[in-house]
Parts: C-alpha cells; sequence; structure tokens
C-alpha cells in the first residue's frame, strides 16, 4: 500500500490547476440514467470515486466512452450513454465503499419507476443517514422499501406524480436526489429549504440543459415543472471549490503563494474570508484566485454550516493551518459529528488541539515536526499533508487511498509548485 513521503520547510509558489469538482460530478454523472441520447461531460476529474461510479453505470448497462488524453493532462472527457437499462439494482459490492452511490436511486426510479440500491458506505465521519433521501422520493409519489440492506423503491403505473417537501434540515444529497426524480415526474414538484450549494447549481444547469424545466435555481425554494423527456448534452463540470480551498491553506502555511487557476471566487466565498480572517492575502483575478500569506497567520473563531456558510469539507484543512497561527482558534463542527478525527494525527505533529464534543480548541504553535501518521477520512488525509508540508523534516502518511477519492494527482501538483513530496510503496 502507497503512502506519502514529505519534507516540511519549503516555500509553495506557483500556478495550481484546479480540477472539475469530485462533487459536483458524482451528481453529474447519475443524470445519464434520465435520457436514453448521449451526456458527454467535460473536465471529469481522474479519481477513484469517478471510476468506481463509472463501473457502477456500467452495471445498469450504461456505455462508458472515455475519450483519449494525455496522461500529462488533468481531467477527462466521458461519454455516457443508456440506450437501454439492463438492470435497476445497485449492489452492495459497488455501493458499499462510495456513499454517492445513493444518487442512483432518483434517476433510476424517474426513468425505470424502480430502483433497488444497497445502503451506501463513504468516510465515516460520522452518521449520515438517507432518511431525507427516502422521505423527499416519498413526497414526489414513491414506494419506498427497506429489505436485508437495499432500498427497493417503485413508482406508480405511468411515473411518479410529483409532489411538495419541506427538508427540516438542509441536505445537499437528499437535494440531488430528489431534483433527479422530480425533472420526469407528471406534475410540478416543489422543494423548499432545499440546499444551495454550487454543486447544487451545477447539476440544475446541466438538467436545464438536458431539457428540465427548474426554477428558482440557486436558492432555498425549488419548483420543477416534470417533462416527459429529457435529451442528451454536452456539459463541463465545475471548478472543486475544496480542491481550491485546500490548496491555499497548503500555500499558506509555507508562508507560499499559488494561483489557482481556474477557481471560481463566487462558489468558495467563505472558504477565502476565513482565510482572509486568518491573515491570508486573497485576490481574485481574470484567471482564478491567488493567495498569498508572508508567514504571520493569526488565530480565528470559525463554524461550519450549509451554503453559503464554510463548507464541512474544509474544516480539517483549516484547523491544519491554524496549528501554526498565532493566538487560540475556536472552531465548531455542525455538519458531522465525527468529523475531528485527524487530531490525534495532527497532534503527533506536535499541534496543540482540545476537542470537546463538536467544538475544537487549536492553540498555535510556532513549529510542527514531522512524523508517522494516517489519514482517517478524505479531508482529514489532506490537513496531514498541508501540515507536512509545513512541519521540520520528514512525514509520512498512511492510507492515501482517501486522498485518491477526492484530489487528482496531488503529489503531482505539489511538486510543481515547490513541494517535496513523492508517492512511495509501503514496506
Amino acid at each position: 500500500m502507497d503512502k506519502l513521503r514529505i519534507i516540511g520547510g519549503h516555500r509553495l509558489s506557483g500556478t495550481i490547476p484546479i480540477s472539475g469538482a469530485k462533487n459536483s460530478a458524482l451528481t453529474l454523472i447519475p443524470c445519464a440514467l434520465l435520457t436514453d441520447e448521449p451526456l458527454t461531460l467535460r473536465n471529469l476529474p481522474r479519481l477513484a470515486d469517478i471510476d468506481g461510479f463509472q463501473h457502477l453505470m456500467t452495471q445498469f448497462g450504461v456505455a462508458v466512452n472515455i475519450a483519449g488524453t494525455r496522461p500529462e493532462d488533468f481531467g477527462r472527457v466521458v461519454t455516457f450513454e443508456a440506450t437501454r437499462l439492463t438492470s435497476t439494482t445497485a449492489p452492495y459490492d459497488l455501493v458499499r465503499k462510495m456513499r454517492a452511490s445513493i444518487l442512483v436511486l432518483g434517476p433510476m426510479l424517474a426513468r425505470a419507476g424502480v430502483a433497488t440500491v444497497s445502503q451506501p458506505g463513504g468516510c465515516a465521519i460520522g452518521n449520515r443517514p438517507i432518511d431525507l433521501h427516502l422521505s423527499a422520493l416519498e413526497a414526489l409519489g414513491a414506494d419506498i422499501e427497506l429489505a436485508q440492506g437495499y432500498v427497493r423503491a417503485h413508482a406508480p403505473d405511468g411515473g411518479l406524480p410529483g409532489g411538495e417537501f419541506d427538508f427540516p434540515v438542509v441536505s445537499v444529497g437528499a437535494t440531488e436526489n430528489a431534483l433527479m426524480a422530480a425533472v420526469l415526474a407528471n406534475g410540478t414538484s416543489t422543494l423548499r429549504n432545499a440546499a444551495r450549494e454550487p454543486e447544487i447549481v451545477d447539476l440544475c444547469n446541466l438538467l436545464v440543459a438536458m431539457g428540465a424545466q427548474i426554477e428558482n435555481i440557486g436558492q432555498s425554494d425549488l419548483v420543477i415543472h416534470g417533462v416527459k423527456r429529457l435529451h442528451g448534452a454536452t456539459y463541463r463540470v465545475m471548478a472543486d471549490r475544496i480542491e481550491a480551498g485546500s490548496y491555499a491553506c497548503a500555500a499558506a502555511i509555507t508562508g507560499g503563494e499559488a494561483l489557482l487557476k481556474g477557481a471560481k471566487a463566487d462558489d468558495m466565498s467563505a472558504t477565502l474570508h476565513a482565510l482572509r480572517n486568518i491573515g491570508v492575502h486573497v485576490e481574485n483575478e481574470k484567471d482564478g484566485v491567488r493567495v498569498a500569506a508572508n508567514g504571520k497567520l493569526k488565530a480565528a473563531n470559525l463554524s461550519t454550516a450549509p451554503y453559503p456558510g464554510l463548507a464541512t469539507d474544509m474544516q480539517a484543512q483549516l484547523m491544519a493551518l491554524l496549528t501554526v497561527a498565532e493566538g487560540t482558534s475556536v472552531l465548531t463542527e455542525t455538519i458531522f459529528e465525527n468529523r475531528y478525527m485527524h487530531v490525534p494525527e495532527l497532534s503527533r505533529m506536535g499541534a496543540d488541539i482540545d476537542v470537546s464534543g463538536r467544538t475544537a480548541i487549536v492553540k498555535g504553535q510556532d513549529g510542527l515536526t514531522g512524523a508517522e501518521v494516517m489519514a482517517t477520512d478524505l479531508r482529514a488525509s489532506m490537513s496531514l499533508v498541508i501540515a507536512a508540508l509545513a512541519a521540520e523534516g520528514e512525514s509520512q502518511i498512511r492510507r492515501i487511498y482517501h486522498l485518491d477519492r477526492g484530489y487528482e494527482r496531488l503529489e503531482e501538483k505539489l511538486q510543481a509548485i515547490g513541494a517535496d513530496i513523492e508517492r512511495v510503496g509501503d514496506e
């Protein structure tokens, strides 16, 4: 099993191309199930989760064609063609490692009138039930049954009638599933207190490009007028705002600077606001977002929240940055109850962090020291990379398969801006 070897203390400087958004791509791919015409997605990142989802799509009889690209290129152009569905079941063996697999439930139900999906897995960052997914689909007219670890969903004869659903709490995944189901419903559906993340907007924009009728895109109350069929489309996946924020933290912790090429400031305003509060200079440029730090970072109080608040997917990376900031920072995690598993590993590198419930108190240190650490989930992995880039001496990060799920060719991008990082085999 591979690990990362990082020698810290090198100032990072240069341009990092930001890949297509993993969280968006995993929602756009299942849209291919909604039409019998080809759907071509550009700028798909080369990630383990994307490969896994593509394999899942072939389970349903979807033809997947990856356009020829050079090895040094980032991103791919992939065409999905679901001319005829040969299966409506997503089995446990394919679903267990990737929570996003639940997103085939809505479009499969809308297209075929029936879907059987294993209850999903994914990062162990806390309780992430799918009850809101199921409640929303029931509100649109689906009949849901849970049996032997599977979700079995049926639409009435003639298809889903559509309906109204008020999300008791904001849920990105449940909003996505309900959207994809509603676009082919027989009537009009209203989703209240829907998620507003940029990835939701990206999904809506693709669905509209396929012929869907959606009102209030980007707002919390979505109105979807069902249509009889959708057609194919060619669409470019949005830039990954979490990847961009992660590399911003990596540059800042080394006192360096980076142009996050392709990043959209409007999509990551809460992250950029947090970085400015920590003392990082942020500038929006034509080609992306530029960040720079002079090494003098300051403490900040941060709290995660649904968009437009600070993304929970940025909490670990910002915590790593704050471990060397002057003063005491307080971080509050409001989305997931078990998202501080990186704290013991950061502590092995000299960080001073005290966790109580959903609150973490970070006392900034003069520096960190290299150590052998172990990744526990995707974003925790990146926090360890960020800390290691600033630490004195050598760090080794194990279980980097987590990183491969969400960061496209990470070591290559960091090497290009001055990091001493390499992937090596674990003895």
